[in-house]
């Protein structure tokens, strides 16, 4: 078996897998409890946003030079150590102390972490052969799911249990044990005719009309999810009197939908209605789930409204990933792949950070009534951009979304 058919080591892949789960368990294991331990320590909902935004604009700044950097190096290792080094810091700087110094540099440390996800993808990437990439890519896709929905399940059962500080102390638990694991990683095998990302590879990347188009797009949903679960839905959760603990309902009652719709948008469903009318949908109702969120007034029929929601805020992702490549040559969509995941955190950052000053200005209904209007903003892009869509790239098949 030659170089661009790695041989399989089975040690190496499950030394990987675990350090994936803990990477993505330690990232968001607070999350759901982060905007209402905020508020607990007395912050507003301006500086919400902005520790809450802080996240993704480290990651505008640091995705694509930290990925053309591990390409020249080419080596992965080194990169991933930094994320789990940093994830574990991140969780050490929440629970440090109460001012909002700390959560700040909690996130933004976070943020630090979350830019090495592409060395991740390559070095995975390395451990199968180029006709399994599929495969390869739909694997670590459900080991972000699944990473992200065992931390996230079990934030509000330690809140309830030890208090705030438990959800950060377990984080850098699961970051050290995740930084340690990654100490016995194996570099990867990489294509002997992979050449490196390089910063003058982006000016061709970036004339493509498909790219700024989809990331666009992705921005804008990027906004309402980090508006919405993952900021300041569970804020609202508790003001409809559920308890810390509750906070794992919400967070299972969006995450299952979120992942399968997720799984089967560009599988099965896309092929038969079209990538662009299924996220055309997907901007249309969440939009609307988003902006009634505070016209409901019980938990339960929150737990509802978040299960359509998280089910059709999944549709969009995987399509939108899949069209951001659809006209790239194959040499070129490592460049591309780059530069779409460091514009969407665009969205990652913008999006809280406008919501919290709406919210310091309108009460919590300001963000969400925010978050609708970017995804009829969405829709009405989409729709529009539908109708010059090549058919040739309606038929491709579609990856599975990273953030």
């Amino acid at each position: 078996m030659n170089e661009q058919q790695p041989a399989p080591d089975r040690r190496n892949h499950f030394i990987f897998v675990l350090v994936t789960l803990l990477y993505w368990a330690a990232l968001y294991v607070y999350v759901p409890v982060l905007t209402p331990y905020l508020e607990s320590i007395g912050t507003s909902y301006s500086m919400i946003g902005i520790v809450l935004g802080s996240y993704g604009f480290i990651q505008i700044l640091l995705r694509l030079p930290l990925g053309i950097a591990s390409d020249r190096l080419k080596r992965r290792k080194p990169y991933i150590l930094l994320g789990m080094i940093s994830i574990t810091l991140s969780c050490v700087c929440f629970a440090w102390g109460e001012q909002i110094g700390w959560p700040l540099a909690g996130r933004i440390v976070s943020g630090i972490g979350a830019s090495t996800w592409s060395a991740f993808t390559v070095m995975y990437a390395g451990m199968y052969r180029r006709d399994q990439m599929s495969s390869a890519m739909g694997a670590i896709s459900l080991l972000i799911v699944a990473g992200q929905l065992a931390g996230m399940s079990i934030s509000g059962f330690l809140v309830e249990w030890k208090g705030w500080n438990a959800t950060f102390w377990t984080g850098t638990i699961l970051g050290l044990a995740g930084t340690l694991l990654a100490l016995l990683l194996r570099e990867t095998h990489q294509p002997a005719d992979r050449a490196p990302m390089q910063l003058k590879d982006l000016a061709p990347v970036m004339r493509d009309t498909m790219l700024w188009k989809v990331s666009t797009l992705s921005i804008l949903a990027h906004s309402v999810l980090f508006i919405t679960m993952f900021g300041f839905t569970p804020s609202y959760a508790l003001v409809l009197g559920a308890t810390e603990k509750d906070l794992t309902l919400l967070v299972l009652a969006f995450m299952i939908p979120h992942a399968l719709s997720s799984f089967c948008s560009g599988r099965y469903w896309a092929p038969r209605v079209g990538e662009w009318n299924l996220i055309v949908s997907g901007f249309v109702v969440s939009a609307a789930l988003s902006a009634s969120t505070v016209l409901v007034d019980d938990f339960g029929w929150l737990l509802l409204t978040q299960a359509f929601n998280g089910f059709f805020q999944g549709l969009h992702f995987p399509l939108l990933l899949g069209l951001s490549i659809a006209n790239i040559s194959e040499s070129k969509r490592a460049t591309a792949m780059g530069f779409y995941q460091a514009v969407y955190a665009v969205g990652m950052f913008a999006g809280p950070f406008i919501a919290g000053a709406l919210n310091e200005w309108a009460g919590l209904a300001g963000g969400f009534y925010f978050a609708g209007g970017i995804g009829i903003a969405a829709a009405v892009l989409t729709a529009y951009w539908r109708r010059n869509s090549p058919a040739s790239a309606r038929q491709q098949k579609k990856p599975h979304p990273v953030r």
